[in-house]
């Protein structure tokens, strides 16, 4: 009798093991897809803007714990979890391959780094790619000396200076509309001409997102660009990712539309792990590609757009 009896605690244990993979399984899928819905919600609060960092690792996470689960026997919560992961991935995916159109006006954007060792490689860079508009961010005292470096080539030059990692400003070849040049925290904003078209240009530098106070930057300059009449470029250092709350809504309330494909830019944490927080946005789109680092931990864009 003792044998019989060994056996069926045996076959317990293995019934209480198959019973607990699926429900661990299923716990994680259920986080994964909170955390992936969740950076949809920056609108309701600010946390949600942070979440949509990781989008694309969430929809990654989702991916794998929806076939982890249709081996698990979940198959109806595998099924729901694999399309969810399918759209969401598939459009950070478009975000990150999908070219945008050519367009008439060049555009060098750069967060310098306020400490930058190499304002000679960069100002070599700048005149290298031949823009005629700059936007710059982290224009520190002295960083200031690359401006001036670039004072014949970019003579009409628009500074705004900031806290303990500067400022902003933006440079450019093309005439300036008089009296139009002014600041904003974390901002400068000048409408030029040229092309025939007359526009704003925008350099944008946000504070870091929740639990630092994006959100509130945002809330204070988002009644600045509403009063901006006409097409505008948008280009910065956003510390965040384009699809996000609070980048689209500074977007949409300027009518602009990002440069493509979105490319990472911060590597401040690691060189494998680069953050696509830089962005160029212009009234008719455009086309962007890395720069390299030239000093700073971010790598500069150059953008064609179009108005």
């Amino acid at each position: 009798m003792s044998a019989p009896h060994r056996g069926c605690g045996k076959a317990n244990g293995m019934d209480g093991n198959n019973e607990t993979w699926p429900k661990l399984i299923g716990a994680a899928l259920v986080l994964a897809i909170l955390a992936l819905i969740g950076g949809y919600l920056g609108w309701l609060h600010p946390i949600g803007d942070s979440l949509a960092v990781g989008r694309g690792m969430a929809a990654l996470a989702v991916l794998f714990l929806a076939v982890m689960a249709s081996f698990a026997g979940l198959r109806m919560a595998a099924f729901g979890s694999l399309l969810l992961a399918m759209v969401t991935g598939g459009q950070v995916l478009l975000a990150y391959n999908w070219p945008g159109p050519p367009g008439s006006y060049l555009v060098y954007q750069k967060n310098m780094l306020y400490r930058n060792g190499d304002l000679a490689s960069l100002a070599a860079d700048i005149r290298a790619t031949s823009p005629e508009i700059v936007t710059l961010q982290e224009v520190s005292e002295p960083n200031l000396a690359l401006l001036a470096e670039l004072e014949k080539d970019f003579p009409n030059q628009h500074v705004c200076k900031g806290g303990r990692v500067g400022g902003t400003a933006v440079l450019t070849r093309l005439a300036t509309v008089a009296d139009t040049g002014f600041c904003a925290p974390g901002m400068a904003a000048i409408q030029v001409a040229g092309g025939g078209n007359r526009f704003w240009v925008v350099s944008v530098h946000l504070q870091w997102p929740w639990p630092y106070r994006q959100a509130g930057h945002v809330e204070l300059i988002l009644p600045v660009l509403d009063k901006l009449q006409g097409p505008a470029i948008l280009a910065g250092d956003f510390n965040m990712v384009r699809w996000a709350n609070s980048v689209k809504r500074l977007a949409d309330i300027l009518g602009v539309r990002p440069a493509g494909p979105t490319v990472g830019t911060f590597f401040g944490f690691s060189q494998w792990f680069r953050l696509p927080i830089d962005h160029v946005f212009a009234s008719g789109s455009g086309r962007v590609a890395p720069r390299g680092a030239q000093g700073s931990d971010h790598l500069g864009l150059l953008a064609e757009v179009e108005l």
